[in-house]
């Protein structure tokens, strides 16, 4: 199920790309640019996660993504800015996949 997610996430995440490139300026178009680097980073993480075996940390990653990038998306498509205010958590979730992910290579590794 991650893997679906995660392949999701990166369609969405180069949807986001073209629109920020093309659709919108100013920064609008940064936020969604900074958003789908972020989600098409971690939907690409995700996948290597589970085929490490490490199904927590591509679930992070996947929805830390969507929070940190959704937010973004949204100030992007108008709506509130105190959604910005949101967005570190997403943050905050794909760096404990990092971590996690470490955990688990360390592990294999000793």
């Amino acid at each position: 199920m991650v893997t679906i997610f995660a392949a999701l996430s990166g369609a969405l995440a180069v949807a986001a790309g073209a629109f920020g490139a093309h659709g919108v300026d100013g920064q609008a178009a940064e936020w969604l640019r900074t958003g789908g680097q972020y989600q098409l980073i971690h939907a690409v993480a995700a996948l290597v996660a589970v085929r490490m075996g490490a199904k927590g940390p591509a679930w992070l990653f996947v929805g830390g993504a969507a929070v940190f990038a959704g937010t973004l998306y949204l100030m992007a498509l108008g709506l509130p800015r105190w959604l910005g205010a949101v967005t570190p958590i997403g943050g905050v979730g794909m760096i404990l996949g990092w971590l996690w992910l470490a955990v688990v290579a360390a592990r294999k590794q000793g």
